[in-house]
C-alpha cells in the first residue's frame, strides 16, 4: 500500500480519537501563526549573509499555497520589511514559546527547514540558525534531528530511524511503538486552530512518518 494511503488512514482513524489528539488550549491564532513564520523565515535567509531569491521565492510560494494568492502578497510585503529590519530572535522566540502550543513551534521549525534547503542545500550558518531558534522555542534536539531527517534524500534508512527518533538497534516492538508515537505528535489534527492552510501544510510531516516506518519495515521484513 502506498504510504500516502496509509498516512490518509492513519489520519482518519486519529480523526475518530478526537480526544487522543486534542490540542491544548493556547493563545495562538491563525494570524499569529503567520506572523511567527514571516518573522522566524527572515531570521534563517539573513544567516548565512546572502539574501537568495531562491528562498525568497520558496516563501512565496509556500504561503501561496498555505493562504491564497491575495493573503500572501499582502505578507510578502510585510516579509520585505521585516527582512530589511534588526530581529531579536531570542526575545521573538520566548513570546512565541509562551503562547503557541508544542504542535505549532514543531511546525514552525518543519516550515524553517524548508526554507534553508529551497535553495538545495542548507548552510551550516543556515543549520546554525534553525538549532537555535528551535532550542528558543523549547523544541528537543530529537525532535530537531527528526525533522531534519525528512529533507534527506529518499530511501536513506539511516534518515528514517531518525524521523521515527529510535536507534538502528530498536526491537520490532520499539519500531512499531515509536511510529504510533510519532502519528500522535504529528498528527494534522493537531493544528485545527490555526487553520485548514496550516494542516495541509503540517500533512508533509505526517506523510514522511509514514514513509519512514515503510522504509524500516521493508527493510526488516515485517
Amino acid at each position: 500500500m502506498e504510504a500516502k494511503q496509509k498516512a490518509q488512514q492513519s489520519y482518519n482513524r486519529g480523526g475518530r480519537r478526537t480526544s487522543s489528539y486534542q490540542q491544548r488550549r493556547d493563545n495562538t491564532q491563525a494570524g499569529d501563526f503567520h506572523i511567527s513564520l514571516l518573522v522566524l523565515s527572515a531570521v534563517v535567509i539573513k544567516s548565512d549573509g546572502v539574501i537568495d531569491q531562491r528562498e525568497l521565492d520558496y516563501v512565496r510560494a509556500r504561503f501561496v499555497g498555505m493562504f491564497g494568492k491575495d493573503k500572501a502578497n499582502e505578507s510578502f510585503r510585510i516579509f520585505k520589511q521585516i527582512v530589511e529590519k534588526d530581529i531579536d530572535t531570542r526575545g521573538v522566540c520566548e513570546q512565541i514559546r509562551r503562547n503557541m502550543a508544542h504542535s505549532g513551534r514543531l511546525q514552525l521549525v518543519h516550515f524553517l527547514f524548508g526554507v534553508a534547503n529551497s535553495d538545495g542545500k542548507t548552510d551550516t550558518s543556515e543549520l546554525d540558525a534553525i538549532l537555535r531558534i528551535s532550542r528558543y522555542l523549547g523544541i528537543r534536539d530529537i525532535d530537531f534531528q527528526s525533522i531534519r531527517a525528512t529533507y534527506a534524500p529518499k530511501n536513506n534508512l539511516d534518515a528514517a530511524y531518525q524521523i521515527l527518533e529510535i536507534q538502528s538497534s530498536a526491537s520490532n516492538e520499539e519500531v512499531k511503538k515509536a511510529y504510533r508515537k510519532m502519528v500522535v505528535k504529528y498528527h494534522p489534527d493537531k493544528l485545527q486552530h490555526l487553520g485548514e492552510d496550516v494542516i495541509k501544510a503540517a500533512e508533509e510531516k505526517f506523510l514522511k512518518v509514514q514513509e519512514a516506518y515503510d522504509s524500516i519495515c521493508k527493510a526488516r521484513g515485517i
